[in-house]
């Protein structure tokens, strides 16, 4: 009678088993998220900066993964359309050609593409960014300053210069990778967002990233600016002429991905052994390091 028993109950439990089996959903297939991509290497190529989530951004790689098949999987079949971002706004596309995860030492997390647009012109220093956000801003702001403007801005760089002891003489031969105007807040006035160096020594370099804005009095200012001395040994090549070449911290784009009014600052800083994006966001009046990441890509 006992044995009879435990077979009646291991039956019930096989049975409870197989009836919460069935009705067991299988799990859903993962949609892609709102991704932000850098557009480099002259718009031949790019790599990811972050995902969007709940208007914030955050990192592309689920925790504790380095396994990049499962986002080149979702964010790099071949013929995948992205929104080509110019001056915070979209104009053009930039459509995927194939991937570069898995393939080689140094393809990193990046893929190879074909960029469409009317107005953009990657090339060098001047680079972009790609997303399958729909931006609400429908104004496309982004040009070269003119003369007057390039004149007052860098009055403004050598004023900030002299400020951290550069002496005048080093700002006699004052070089820039790039200078761009854009319209962040959509209120019809130029900001300013430069990349400038000079050379204090042959093998030194004074680096200079800001963001200028109009006051109130409608006088310009340097309300951001990140001073970089380089030095031989800050280098992994002991050479400064490469951030010659490389560029110091520079312009991507901007782009409000939180859909504030107001847009974020995209910025990329190229290294030996892959590249560094930080993004810039006004708060307080006053812009702030939001968000920061590292793409390698090989060995130097």
């Amino acid at each position: 009678m006992k044995n009879k028993i435990f077979i009646l109950i291991g039956t019930l439990i096989v049975c409870s088993i197989s009836v919460a089996a069935q009705k067991r959903h299988p799990k859903p297939i993962a949609k892609p998220k709102q991704i932000i991509l850098a557009v480099i290497y002259d718009g031949s190529v790019v790599e990811p900066i972050a995902v969007v989530e709940n208007g914030k951004l955050a990192t592309f790689r689920e925790e504790g993964s380095f396994d990049d098949k499962p986002f080149s999987d979702m964010y790099y079949k071949p013929y995948s359309k992205y929104n080509l971002i110019f001056g915070g706004s979209t104009n053009g596309t930039v459509t995927i050609k194939s991937t570069n995860v898995g393939k080689g030492d140094c393809g990193g997390v990046s893929a190879d593409v074909a960029v469409a647009s009317t107005k953009a012109k990657l090339e060098g220093f001047v680079m972009t960014l790609a997303t399958n956000l729909k931006p609400k801003s429908a104004t496309t702001y982004c040009r070269k300053p003119t003369p007057a403007e390039r004149s007052m801005i860098e009055d403004l760089v050598h004023a900030k210069y002299t400020n951290y002891k550069v002496p005048s003489a080093t700002l006699k031969n004052l070089h820039y990778y790039n200078l761009t105007a854009v319209d962040i807040d959509n209120d019809g006035k130029a900001e300013f967002i430069g990349s400038y160096w000079v050379a204090p020594k042959a093998d030194e370099r004074d680096l200079l990233f800001f963001v200028a804005e109009i006051e109130k009095s409608g006088k310009y200012s340097l309300t951001h600016s990140e001073y970089s001395p380089v030095k031989p040994d800050d280098l992994m090549s002991g050479d400064v002429k490469d951030i010659d070449e490389m560029g110091g911290e520079l312009l991507l784009d901007v782009l409000d991905y939180d859909n504030d009014g107001v847009s974020e600052i995209f910025t990329i800083i190229k290294a030996f052994e892959g590249n560094n994006y930080n993004v810039y966001k006004r708060v307080g009046g006053k812009w702030k390091k939001v968000f920061h990441t590292y793409d390698y890509r090989c060995g130097y």
